[in-house]
């Protein structure tokens, strides 16, 4: 009987132990912090840890970790998965570990409806080249937050974290959130070779259809909402004086980091969006860049903390959209 009740002592602490070292497994994420209110001078790794929460946030999968997308063993068979269709590249490229098989050579239409739309062919099965090619980014991304084609395991299908200002959670499995008798993705932010982030190229606007037709090209979609910059389409972009204050005055938490570059590549294509162009999937409440830590949310590559009264949500998307911008607009003055 004492060999007993010391057993049950010792697993009880043990439990106790583990839950206080893992708040991720209660499935409850800590409250960002106010802009302006970390400590200066750390990683993102080290914020975390002053924030009480790993790194990963909500992609910690309430404690499965890294293997909940990452298999070390045997791809999604690894993870319990049973592929629909024959995948000879099972887990081949960065250890993935979700079931691609639904999605493999799927087309998805992004943002809007009939001729305004983005389409995005998704790899067939064994075609994969690189885990970093951008529709095989998509690819793995909506083999967890597709939620009708690709099921998922442990995700809840809202955001961990609520939402600001208005309140409730943010739904997570895209595809199952389709517009009224419309295809799944019609009312998810543009991704793909059409999603390109063009320039004005000194003031002279390209004559370019308001949306693609064709195959991809070097214009941007509405090139009255360009930046004042250089490159696009199959060239990388580099900053006009617009462009190069608001990175580096106005929102040093730019993901361009103050220099121009690549976005994501599509073919030939080289500055089109992807999703990994707006979310940092392995850091959910705190983005750094060559200029220092920002808190954040969703796992946003910037500053981005949305409140009552607050600029940083559009400073986020004014990364891309310039024309918006107070900087274009010939407000020039820092704006956060």
């Amino acid at each position: 009987m004492k060999k007993l009740t010391l057993l049950i002592l010792v697993v009880l602490a043990s439990t106790s132990l583990v839950m206080a070292q893992d708040p991720v497994n209660t499935g409850t994420t800590p409250t960002p912090p106010a802009p302006g209110t970390l400590p200066t001078g750390l990683s993102s790794n080290s914020l975390n840890v002053a924030l009480g929460q790993d790194v990963l946030g909500a992609h910690n999968g309430y404690g499965r970790g890294c293997v909940m997308c990452h298999a070390p063993h045997s791809g999604s068979l690894g993870n319990g998965a049973t592929p629909t269709t024959a995948d000879p590249q099972n887990g081949m490229y960065a250890l993935w570990g979700e079931n691609l098989s639904p999605l493999f050579g799927q087309v998805y239409d992004f943002s809007g409806d009939g001729a305004a739309k983005y389409p995005v062919s998704l790899p067939a099965s064994g075609t994969l080249t690189s885990a970093h090619d951008a529709n095989t980014v998509i690819l793995f991304c909506l083999s967890c937050h597709d939620g009708v084609l690709a099921k998922v395991g442990m995700m809840k299908g809202q955001t961990v974290e609520a939402l600001p200002v208005v309140g409730g959670t943010a739904p997570t499995l895209l595809g199952a959130q389709a517009p009224s008798g419309g295809a799944a993705y019609n009312n998810d932010h543009p991704v793909g070779g059409y999603a390109v982030v063009g320039c004005q190229s000194g003031g002279t606007l390209p004559t370019t259809p308001l949306f693609p037709t064709g195959p991809a090209y070097g214009a941007s979609p509405n090139s009255a909402y360009d930046w004042d910059c250089t490159g696009g389409g199959s060239t990388a972009i580099s900053p006009g004086p617009a462009m190069t204050k608001f990175m580096g005055t106005d929102y040093p938490a730019s993901f361009w980091n103050g220099a121009g570059g690549k976005l994501a590549t599509f073919g030939t294509v080289v500055t089109a969006v992807t999703c990994t162009t707006c979310h940092n999937q392995h850091s959910m409440t705190v983005y750094t860049n060559a200029n220092g830590s920002y808190p954040t949310m969703f796992f946003i590559r910037g500053e981005y903390m949305p409140s009552t009264g607050g600029n940083s949500v559009a400073q986020f998307c004014r990364n891309c959209h310039g024309g918006e911008s107070n900087e274009i607009n010939g407000l020039t003055v820092p704006t956060t």
